[in-house]
């Protein structure tokens, strides 16, 4: 159906102080902006995450605020995001409402889960598959913002470290900016070693067993992230229980 302002050529003419000029038509920017949501590939249980349906805590304020100004300079950023933080406080929640804040730009976004990229990219290796393994990782190399969901969440190896330093270094190099969220801390926090009821001076032992980001992905990698991403630690109970809790009925 052709719009009736423009009469489907997506141009209109409009004047200001007796000049007239040919300027976009509404239509245009609303059919961009639906196309560029489409290819964003976000998922639908994140479809409804905004930074008006955020609640911030103490642990995530800072947070919220860094992803504003985010998109308020964007394009003028120099750096990406590495949301870092236990699950459920709100990592996701915030990059994908920086995605949805810039498509209204029309910046091009594109979000993937760290094991469903792995997954798509080594299920282009089956003699079977009707996909290359660029057809995966061009949209990856090409979009203005690439959102990195839940990254260390595959354990490494080899071939995963090779992977994920070709995707960081193609855009680090092209001046692309990334958002990664990740639940691995870089430094594991401790607590004195009781030992037969009392506390040494000394020993200390971690307050969680888990690795550290850097564990989790390689050195070479985390340093690589240092140079292109600003760390943006977030803490707090997890929403997701919470929600999940309140919502039982005996």
């Amino acid at each position: 159906m052709n719009c009736e302002k423009c009469g489907g050529t997506t141009w209109i003419i409009v004047e200001k102080n007796g000049v007239s000029y040919a300027k976009r038509c509404e239509c245009y920017i609303k059919n961009k902006i639906s196309l560029l949501e489409a290819s964003a590939q976000i998922p639908e249980r994140y479809s409804h995450c905004s930074f008006s349906n955020f609640e911030p805590t103490k642990g995530t304020e800072d947070a919220l605020k860094i992803s504003k100004k985010f998109v308020e300079a964007f394009p003028d950023v120099e750096v990406g995001l590495l949301f870092m933080g236990p699950p459920g406080v709100g990592k996701t929640h915030l990059a994908v409402a920086i995605m949805k804040e810039l498509i209204k730009k029309g910046v091009s976004c594109l979000f993937y889960d760290f094991r469903d990229l792995l997954h798509k990219i080594q299920s282009t290796f089956s003699p079977d598959s009707n996909e290359e393994e660029m057809d995966i990782l061009g949209p990856v190399f090409d979009a203005e913002l690439f959102v990195l969901d839940e990254l260390g969440s595959k354990r490494s190896s080899p071939w995963v470290e090779e992977i994920l330093f070709y995707i960081i270094n193609s855009r680090y190099n092209s001046k692309k900016l990334t958002i990664f969220t990740t639940n691995f801390l870089d430094d594991i926090p401790k607590k004195k070693k009781e030992t037969y009821g009392f506390f040494q001076d000394l020993d200390e032992e971690p307050l969680i067993k888990e690795p550290t980001l850097e564990e989790r992905i390689g050195k070479r990698l985390r340093s690589r992230l240092y140079e292109m991403c600003k760390t943006v630690r977030m803490s707090g109970e997890d929403f997701r229980k919470k929600v999940k809790q309140g919502s039982y009925r005996f």
